[in-house]
């Protein structure tokens, strides 16, 4: 990186692309050699592409990873007239033309990027090799009653300015991140903070140590459209490829009724799924380790041998 030292030394150097999807800038972060079939890494919400750092030095040093900035997060272009779910779709198709034309895809996606990963692998079910699905479980079922109310919330947000969030140091980020999260170790705290922010410029120079996060505050937005979960289960319904399904026991996110591996389970026919002791639902910031072995045994499973 650019900016100072962070305390964590990666062990797999990353490098950076920027390209153009769908007429936005979108940052790539990189490890090993680059080929025309890396695995892509996809962040979940609030997160960025370069966080995938811990997971990428623990994965074997002969695999090809490439981890993109979602459009209005990390380094990626902030995208003007909004945020809407099936953008997201449409750029996964686009970035996986780009970065993975040569074959079927492999994708590790935690939350976020793990149910847009999941739905778009039900959307185009032999564009998939596998799928690794960190903790993406989906949101409860709506109701058609709660639309009067979430459009009314969401025109009356638009009225508001977007509220840039300020951090008097990248240090104070890290210490609620490290109180949020005790099982985040205080080395990668400090590089996930310095990952997702950027320094406050006054004149071009950086105002006391101050720092703002690096996402469109747009994205704070309620949701207008409400989440059908029988349309993902239709589109989950379709995949082809093997997904593998890896929740933390510390999460409390699998306990949840609508959104357990068994019920999982029950629309997703290649399905199978493991729980990681001791990790919550930032897993491949808690022990990344442990989700590479599960990662590597998969693979090795399907026969998929990284380019």
């Amino acid at each position: 990186m650019s900016r100072e030292s962070t305390g964590y030394e990666p062990r797999s150097k990353p490098r950076y692309e920027d390209i153009t999807v769908r007429g936005l800038r979108h940052r790539v972060t990189w490890w090993g050699e680059p080929t025309a079939a890396p695995i892509l890494l996809l962040h979940g919400f609030m997160d960025c592409g370069a966080t995938w750092q811990f997971l990428a030095d623990a994965l074997p040093r002969g695999w090809s990873l490439a981890a993109p900035d979602w459009r209005g997060f990390g380094h990626s272009e902030w995208a003007s007239g909004g945020y809407w779910f099936p953008d997201y779709f449409a750029d996964l198709e686009a970035l996986l033309d780009a970065l993975a034309p040569a074959a079927p895809a492999r994708i590790i996606g935690h939350s976020m990027g793990a149910n847009i990963a999941q739905i778009y692998a039900g959307i185009r079910p032999k564009r998939l090799a596998w799928l690794v699905n960190l903790e993406g479980l989906g949101l409860p079922p709506s109701s058609p009653q709660e639309a009067p109310a979430r459009l009314g919330q969401w025109l009356d947000e638009l009225h508001q300015p977007p509220r840039e969030r300020r951090y008097r140091s990248v240090s104070e980020l890290a210490s609620l991140l490290r109180a949020r999260n005790p099982r985040l170790p205080p080395d990668r705290a400090e590089f996930v903070a310095r990952a997702w922010t950027r320094p406050v410029s006054s004149a071009g120079t950086a105002a006391d140590g101050e720092a703002e996060l690096l996402f469109d505050p747009r994205h704070r937005h309620v949701n207008p459209v409400l989440y059908r979960r029988e349309e993902a289960q239709a589109c989950w319904a379709r995949i082809e490829a093997p997904v593998l399904l890896v929740t933390g026991e510390a999460s409390g996110q699998a306990a949840k009724p609508y959104a357990n591996a068994d019920q999982m389970g029950r629309h997703i026919r290649t399905l199978r799924s493991v729980t990681v002791a001791g990790v919550g639902h930032m897993m491949h910031h808690e022990d990344p380790a442990a989700i590479a072995k599960h990662i590597v045994e998969f693979d090795a499973e399907h026969g998929a041998r990284p380019a």
